[in-house]
This record gives C-alpha cells, structure tokens and sequence, in this order.
C-alpha cells in the first residue's frame, strides 16, 4: 500500500471528502465506476497520523488474497494485532459482502470499518442486512467547479441555488468561461480523463457497467447484460427518451414488466437520468417524464459528432442539479426545482414559453454572464 500512498496525490480532494464521518464504525461509500472512490480512501488514509496509519489496514476486496482467505479471517487477525481501522475497497467484488460486513461489525465493537462499493448494491436485498448499521453515501462524477480545479488549477467556491438565480456568480481570473465549459462537457465528468484515453476509459466502464456489474449483482445471465447494453444504445440514440416499455420490451425482447426494474438498475449504476414529475418528488415514486444518459461525457462518447445540443443542455442542468436540488419535470417547461421554473436553451431562447409562469427562468448554454431572468448554463456547474 505504500506506493500507492505515495503516488495518490491530496491537493484535489472531491466534493463527498469532508462530508463523510470518517470516524463512525462503518461507513460506505456508493458511487459508479471512474468517480474516484478509490482515491478518496488513499487521500485519507495517507493524512492520518503514523500512529493511527500502524493500527489501519487497506485491502481491496478482489485481491487473489482472498482466494484462500475470507475477510472474517483476516479481520480477525488484524483485530488480535491491535488493529481499529480497516479500509475495504470495491467491496461488491467479494462474494457474500454483506453478510460478512455485518459478521464482522457484530463481533468487534472496536473496529472501524470503511467501505467503497458500486452505487447498484444499495438497491439489493443483501444491503439490508446493513441497513441499521452503515451510514452509506452516494458520489457522482465531476461538477464543473471540480473539473476547473482538477484539471486547470483554478479554484472557485461553491455556490448556492440562491446565489446562482441572483445572477451574480462569475470564476476569479477567468473572463470567457465558455471554452472551459465546453471542454468539460466533453470529457469533465470523470476524474480519469486527466489520464488520457479517455473514450477508450469510458467505453470501458460503459462495457463493464452494463454487462457486468449490473448482471452480477441482479443475479442476470450474459445475456440479459447484453440487452441492458442494447437498451442503453436505444436510450442514447432517442434522449431525451420518453419511457414507453412495451415499444422497448419489443426492442430488445424482455418483460414489460421488466422495464422499470432495469431502468432503476442503469440509474443506481451511473448509466442514465430519470427525470420524474413531482407526484414523487426527485428520489420517490413519481412517474419517469424523461430518461436521459447520466452525464454529458456519456452522449458525446455514444453519439459523437451526432450528439443533440438540446440533449447536451438538459442533461448537464438535471446532472448538476440533481445532487442537491428537488428537481421534477414541468408541465409548462422543462424542469422545476422548488417554486422556481426552468427553460433551457441556446442564446436565441426567449421567454415566450414561460411569460405567464412566475419565478421562471431561461437557462441558456452559449451565454457567458447573467441579464435579469436569463442565466448562464454553466452557472449550475458551479453547485457541489
């Protein structure tokens, strides 16, 4: 573990970073492939004190370690060695995770135990055996505040939904934030595109996600993973994609009834966006308006030079906005948050569609500053 602690660098630290209660007996951390839940457990473990780093241990969960060994076992010896602070990356590699978790926080009340696993486990039945014990969070990719610090060096605080709708926000030292928008839409979202490659990267957890991860933990055969990929090209080639699963079942040749099921599977896992009405609210049972791909990287790598521009502009607001925000459809528009009313567009969108709406505002993509109720697209970036 050493050379990974002194590879991990700490001067970008994600948004969850000093969220999380570190300190609580178990904790977990969801979130899709490729947002940097690894690294956050690096970052932490290489700040602690050296006295608290000789009672810590690092495992990832798929390591051939554990061919012969289980997790009990090795908790068990770590905890007789005078061990408090365990650290389990990607812990939906290990078979029967949830059982042994609980096993394990049962029988030492003294261990802490930090977990990283896929944002798909937290909707199986196995989780519930943890749900009275973890406090488990939720990660998404980049907001476009993050991207500008990771990738550019340039530092600017969060913002408010109210500072954001006061038309007042502008980045420290940089006069035409467009150029930088437009890079991060393209290749923001995921920390890894600093690396390179990064169509290739994001193809690859593409492929992995649908065929893989999601088919392993709904206990599917390959085959049903690779009509969930079937489904996501559909979902990609027709977004905003408004949901009509007897049309879809046909496509790809499953249940009606299963739609839905499948549906909640690719969001839990980072692959789309269902957009709901405000019968349920933004995490309810509210109806599915509109499904769109889970972030703007996702439609430029799917649909390339054919990406829609309107498809780009709504999903960035809904990814940005969903995180904190009580974001529903609207029945005059395109999105409502609270009181307030949203229509996105480009510069020429006028206020025609919601003169008659109160607290509405036009959101357009190619706009650099804020003129009364019409805001800039990229100031929603600024959020988390």
């Amino acid at each position: 573990m050493s050379e990974q602690l002194n590879l991990v660098s700490t001067d970008f630290k994600r948004y969850m970073y000093d969220k999380l209660p570190w300190e609580a007996r178990l904790v977990g951390l969801m979130g899709p492939r490729g947002v940097g839940k690894s690294t956050m457990i690096l970052q932490h473990i290489k700040e602690l004190s050296e006295n608290i780093k000789d009672k810590s241990l690092y495992v990832s969960a798929d390591h051939s370690y554990f061919a012969t060994r289980s997790l009990t076992d090795i908790v068990a010896q770590f905890v007789r060695e005078g061990g408090e602070w365990l650290y389990i990356d990607e812990v939906h590699k290990y078979d029967g995770w949830s059982s042994e978790l609980k096993q394990i926080y049962d029988s030492h009340p003294k261990l802490h135990v930090f977990f990283t696993g896929s944002s798909v486990l937290d909707i199986l039945e196995g989780e519930a055996d943890l749900s009275r014990r973890a406090l488990l969070f939720d990660m998404q990719g980049l907001s476009f505040r993050e991207y500008l610090e990771l990738f550019h060096g340039i530092k600017t605080p969060v913002r408010t939904f109210e500072e954001v709708l006061s038309g007042k926000v502008q980045i420290e030292g940089v006069e035409h934030p467009l150029p930088l928008f437009d890079q991060y839409l393209h290749e923001g979202y995921y920390p890894f595109s600093i690396e390179g490659y990064f169509l290739q990267r994001l193809q690859q957890v593409i492929r992995q996600t649908m065929e893989n991860d999601i088919p392993q933990y709904a206990n599917m055969t390959p085959a049903t993973g690779r009509k969930l990929r079937r489904m996501l090209g559909i979902i990609a080639s027709n977004v905003p994609y408004k949901p009509e699963a007897t049309s879809l079942a046909n496509e790809i040749k499953v249940s009606r009834n299963d739609i839905p099921t499948y549906l909640l599977y690719m969001e839990k896992a980072g692959m789309i966006g269902q957009l709901r009405d405000q019968t349920g609210g933004m995490r309810g049972l509210g109806k599915t308006e509109k499904v769109y791909l889970d972030n703007t990287n996702m439609i430029y790598a799917m649909s390339g030079d054919n990406a829609n521009i309107g498809n780009v502009r709504e999903t960035f607001f809904y990814n940005q906005t969903r995180l904190g925000l009580p974001i529903t459809s609207s029945k005059v528009s395109d999105f409502e948050i609270g009181k307030y009313t949203f229509e996105v567009g480009g510069k020429k969108k006028g206020s025609k569609q919601v003169k008659d709406v109160g607290n509405a505002y036009i959101v357009r993509d190619d706009t650099e500053y804020a003129s009364g109720q019409f805001l800039p697209l990229w100031n929603f970036g600024l959020l988390y």
